[in-house]
């Protein structure tokens, strides 16, 4: 299912980064009102003024893991379901949050949009201390926000539903006129895997998978060193090898690459942000 060439290339699609609980989805509705957008790609769901519109919360998943991987749309009929949600919609201008720019990017990638023309980092629109308290509320009482009124997850997210907030913005306009503010209604939840704590992968566990994977695309290469880095935007690799003599650089090391990112993302959920490869000697020949 491709989206219609001319309707891809009148779509311009916004960004909102940030780390995990940093307050991405309750500024999500202040972004989309000061860029004119009316649609939101959020952990899974299409989301257009107060309504859902297509696809389903991560935040219904019973595992980290799992809610990852619908946030990314690893599964076809769920990118396919929203993409085609898109193309009847016409939309015109749309707001992607992630974590970082690799998920945004892989995210519209596999919705079949383009690449964020505009990126917009928690840290332009929010101060430290605002920051600060989102990470406490995730991190400590397990509360997530979806940017839609209450009516909207309580039918389709019952188990899941917490609470409910308004926030009023007052319109800009001469003083005394009494123009009524903006609400816009939040809803707040408690998803079952924010219960049950966070699920970490081990360097050691994730250097396995690192050995089976290469293994897998070519037997010939020879594993040295591996080094991973764990950030708040995602794991980094640095790959030692000693290569089959003849090995193509620009051609199967790239792939390999590729080919890591995808299929550690793929079977583990978690997001591979950079592979770096590092080759020692050329073996053979």
């Amino acid at each position: 299912m491709f989206l219609d060439f001319l309707f891809y290339k009148k779509i311009k699609v916004f960004a909102l980064i940030g780390e995990s609980g940093t307050g991405k989805s309750f500024r999500a509705k202040l972004v989309a009102k000061k860029y004119e957008i009316d649609y939101i790609i959020d952990d899974g769901l299409l989301i257009k003024d107060d309504r859902i519109l297509a696809g389903h919360s991560a935040k219904k998943e019973k595992t980290f893991m799992a809610a990852i991987k619908v946030a990314l749309f690893d599964e076809k009929a769920h990118r396919d379901e929203v993409a085609r949600k898109l193309q009847g919609e016409k939309t015109k201008r749309i707001l992607v949050l992630g974590t970082s720019e690799k998920m945004v990017n892989k995210i519209a990638s596999r919705l079949q949009l383009p690449s964020p023309s505009r990126i917009i980092r928690i840290q332009d629109i929010a101060t430290q201390e605002e920051i600060e308290s989102a990470i406490h509320t995730r991190r400590i009482e397990g509360k997530h926000i979806i940017p839609v009124p209450s009516i909207e997850v309580k039918r389709s997210y019952p188990n899941i539903f917490f609470n409910a907030i308004k926030i009023f913005k007052r319109k800009k306009g001469p003083v005394g006129l009494g123009a009524p503010p903006s609400v816009h209604e939040k809803s707040v939840v408690r998803p079952e895997y924010s219960k049950r704590g966070k699920v970490i992968i081990s360097e050691a566990a994730l250097s396995q998978m690192v050995i089976h994977c290469v293994n897998e695309y070519d037997n010939r290469i020879t594993i040295k060193k591996i080094v991973v880095k764990d950030d708040e935007m995602g794991y980094r690799l640095v790959i030692t090898i000693d290569v089959p003599y003849g090995t193509q650089l620009g051609g199967n090391i790239h792939e390999l690459q590729r080919y890591l990112i995808d299929n550690i993302g793929r079977y583990t959920g978690i997001l591979i942000e950079e592979v770096n490869i590092i080759i020692d000697k050329f073996i053979g020949g």
